[in-house]
């Protein structure tokens, strides 16, 4: 028998109004019981707990120490008790819906945002939560339903499908960004200017920078490394402050352009950054979860 099996919800309930109250003459009121009644129903739950909750002083009620440690503990379960009652009291259709999405590190924020968004335009309110970690991670974490929903640049392994369910929502062709004065001297004699400058890598294991490797090579550019920074948005940061150029797909270039004061160098159409939702393969999903596993065309590039 556990602990929480001696706690006698009933009489901590019973504690939390006479706490409030001030008084067990009002809390009987409050409670429908008799003063005499609940008097006894404190004295049981203080004997349970083996110390006492309350003193008097000027026939007043005042909490001890521990009752003061008890009463937090009681105020925030009830407290929740009483927000989730008021939550059931309102229709279905106007409940708000939990939306709890895994982010992995290697896309760019800005995609993230938009790929969010839609869901976040539902009539009902949606109560949105993010974690942001690495893929694997996200996945164990879908696994376990701690996550509704990992937006990811890779679909889960072979050992893995049948576990989850994979859409595609997004595919766009990559490009190049440099801060201006480098991406001058990075615009001329395109690509082989690329040789030997330094790159700011996201991740050297994300799809599209496998990709870009590989288009690197058959174009015979040595590539410069400076920096592997796994967040997409600190690495622009890098960018905008002339350290390296670094790639982002091209489907955003405006918004990256706008936001970090960097400048577009090239677009390489044979690099793609593909962009997947994954859910658990059993279960259904809240209309904020089926409204983020819509393909975005708008982010296609």
């Amino acid at each position: 028998m556990s602990d929480l099996d001696n706690l006698n919800l009933r009489h901590l309930y019973y504690f939390w109004v006479i706490a409030r109250e001030g008084a067990i003459v009002r809390a009987a009121e409050h409670l429908s019981l008799t003063p005499q009644t609940l008097s006894g129903q404190l004295a049981a739950f203080e004997a349970a707990l083996g110390n006492a909750l309350f003193r008097r002083a000027n026939r007043a009620l005042q909490l001890t120490d521990f009752g003061q440690t008890v009463f937090g503990y009681a105020d925030d379960m009830f407290q929740t008790a009483q927000a989730l009652t008021d939550v059931l009291r309102q229709p279905a259709e106007h409940r708000p819906l939990s939306l709890s999405v895994g982010i992995a590190a290697s896309i760019h924020k800005l995609i993230a945002y938009y790929l969010t968004k839609p869901a976040l335009s539902l009539r009902r309110e949606v109560r949105l939560s993010c974690r942001t970690a690495d893929t694997p991670e996200l996945l164990k974490r879908l696994g376990q339903r701690e996550l509704d929903v990992v937006l990811t640049d890779r679909q889960p392994g072979f050992g893995e499908a049948s576990q989850f369910r994979s859409y595609r929502l997004a595919s766009s062709t990559m490009s190049l960004y440099a801060a201006p004065e480098l991406a001058d001297s990075l615009s001329g004699n395109f690509p082989d200017s690329l040789n030997g400058r330094p790159f700011l890598a996201t991740s050297l294991d994300a799809p599209y920078i496998n990709a870009l490797m590989n288009w690197f090579s058959s174009q015979g550019i040595r590539v410069n490394v400076v920096a592997e920074v796994d967040d997409s948005a600190l690495i622009k940061v890098f960018g905008r402050h002339g350290l390296g150029y670094f790639a982002a797909p091209t489907s955003i270039r405006d918004e990256v352009c706008r936001q970090y004061q960097v400048v577009h160098v090239a677009s390489i159409d044979d690099v793609r950054d593909t962009l997947y939702a994954v859910t658990r393969a059993r279960g259904s999903h809240n209309d904020a979860v089926t409204e983020l596993l819509k393909e975005r065309r708008e982010l296609m590039d």
